[in-house]
């Protein structure tokens, strides 16, 4: 976990304490490297005990106009339990603050583990999956008193540095749910992480037609055949229709990630089409942030098909 304190000297001594669940692999350091790039101080792994007097320090009158940064994280072990009458202390005290908790799916944080060839801190001889449920226990009303939860499951490192700097440096209103539309084919298999899986195979097929077959969803020319169908605006219509409406009561039901699927045959053509119309209806909300991604889109290419 790391904690920013936003010191501003000209003004009322405002502070934002920001906690990333998942250590390392949760987005941790990126997390410090992103912000510290955008003229914040960073100190990492800040002894729990020392966080107080660190705050009293950079209220004294010789102390620098500096935005901070202090990371602490999972590793504090046993004085992980002090934070919270440490936060509780600094609201008695007038200290205002936010907490931004950087989540990600169990398998996910496993998979990060794996790749970085190092075991959880809290497992010991355990399997990895044992330190991070033991990290949520210890955690977990960090996230429930959060103000920003952004799931890092299905973000890239740029991705992640984009929503940061939305809130720490453009101040941006900030969106808590974060939306994937994905296109996929059938033949490769459902996404495993998808919310909502919705099937367009009952619209005709370019594949068919020689001279588009080459050609993906992202030609004007397979958009303009898609969309020549009556269907296809019918089905785009009620597809944001309900995407609309289910919007706000995720978000009110606590939901921070939604992967909405649309699959044709082999995730090339019609998918395609859809899900970027689909993700240009969605720009235009303002409660959710929201991203496409093909994931089949080149693998028929591949095949030779």
């Amino acid at each position: 976990m790391w904690v920013t304190f936003k010191n501003r000297m000209q003004e009322a001594i405002k502070y934002e304490i920001i906690d990333i669940n998942g250590d390392v692999r949760g987005g941790k350091v990126n997390g410090i490297q992103d912000v510290g790039g955008s003229g914040y101080y960073c100190v990492d792994n800040l002894p729990i005990p020392l966080l107080k007097s660190f705050i009293d320090l950079s209220e004294q009158p010789s102390a620098k106009e500096q935005k901070l940064v202090v990371g602490i994280d999972i590793r504090s072990g046993e004085s992980l339990h002090l934070l919270q009458s440490v936060l509780s202390e600094l609201r008695q005290d007038g200290k205002k603050y936010s907490i931004l908790f950087l989540d990600a799916e169990d398998e996910v944080l496993v998979k990060r583990y794996k790749e970085t060839r190092r075991n959880h801190p809290l497992s010991g001889t355990e399997r990895i999956q044992a330190g991070i449920i033991k990290e949520r226990a210890a955690i977990g009303f960090l996230k429930e008193e959060a103000d920003y939860i952004i799931d890092t499951s299905h973000l890239l490192t740029r991705e992640l540095k984009e929503e940061l700097q939305k809130i720490f440096v453009q101040e941006e209103d900030f969106r808590s749910l974060f939306v994937t539309v994905m296109s996929f084919g059938f033949k490769y298999g459902i996404p495993a992480d998808a919310d909502l899986v919705f099937d367009v195979r009952f619209l005709p097929n370019p594949y068919y037609i020689a001279e588009l077959r080459p050609k993906t969803g992202n030609d004007i020319e397979i958009q303009k055949f898609v969309m020549g169908y009556e269907e296809s605006h019918i089905f785009l219509d009620k597809l944001v229709d309900m995407i609309e409406f289910l919007i706000p009561n995720y978000i009110k039901e606590g939901k921070n990630q939604l992967v909405i699927a649309i699959g044709c045959t082999g995730g090339k053509h019609r998918s395609v089409t859809l899900a970027n119309k689909l993700h240009e209806r969605l720009l235009d909300e303002d409660a959710i942030g929201v991203k496409i991604e093909h994931r089949d889109i080149g693998k028929d290419a591949l095949r030779g098909k």
